[in-house]
């Protein structure tokens, strides 16, 4: 099973069911063992339309598991990036998150598809309406409408494309 399908049965599967017993015994409510926030992940510098952001990168499946979870506070112009191998339908959620957020949901080219509200703690997963999305990008709650940025704008980095700086090989 490839780490992007079990990443969204976890995703999406998490919260929304009590813990299972096992030999009369209830497992941990967290399955996950996350139990604090993760390290600040390496930084890139986003280009959101003519915006910069720095925004945190989380590359594996358990940086993207873990997300924002446990975190306190996001800066201004702080935000986190999601990167998965293929494009797919994406849900994201507020397990364990108590800061207000913004998600963009991003294709292939690096084109914000949609933006969506992320309430703290909700447990029931926001899903992208797309199966092309490849990117998501979490941000401070308004932050994509204080700045002006909607679905349409590209991202870039100072490598270039989201494409070019994540899977350079691809064409």
């Amino acid at each position: 099973m490839r780490i992007e399908m079990v990443f969204m049965v976890i995703l999406l599967g998490g919260c929304e069911q009590p813990p299972p017993v096992v030999n009369g015994a209830k497992l941990p409510a967290d399955p996950d063992g996350i139990t604090q926030a993760q390290p600040k992940l390496p930084a890139i510098k986003l280009f959101v339309g003519a915006v910069e952001m720095e925004a945190e990168q989380a590359l594996t499946a358990r940086q993207i598991e873990t997300g924002m979870m446990f975190r306190k506070t996001m800066g201004e112009n702080e935000g986190m990036i999601f990167v998965f191998q293929r494009p797919n339908s994406r849900g994201f959620w507020m397990k364990n998150c108590p800061v207000p957020m913004s998600a963009a949901y991003i294709d292939p080219q690096g084109r914000i598809n949609e933006i969506v509200k992320l309430d703290p703690h909700n447990t029931n997963s926001v899903k992208s309406r797309s199966f092309q999305i490849q990117y998501v990008l979490e941000a401070p709650r308004g932050w994509f409408k204080k700045n002006g940025l909607g679905p349409g704008v590209t991202i870039m980095t100072p490598k270039g494309t989201l494409r070019q700086t994540y899977f350079p090989g691809r064409q």
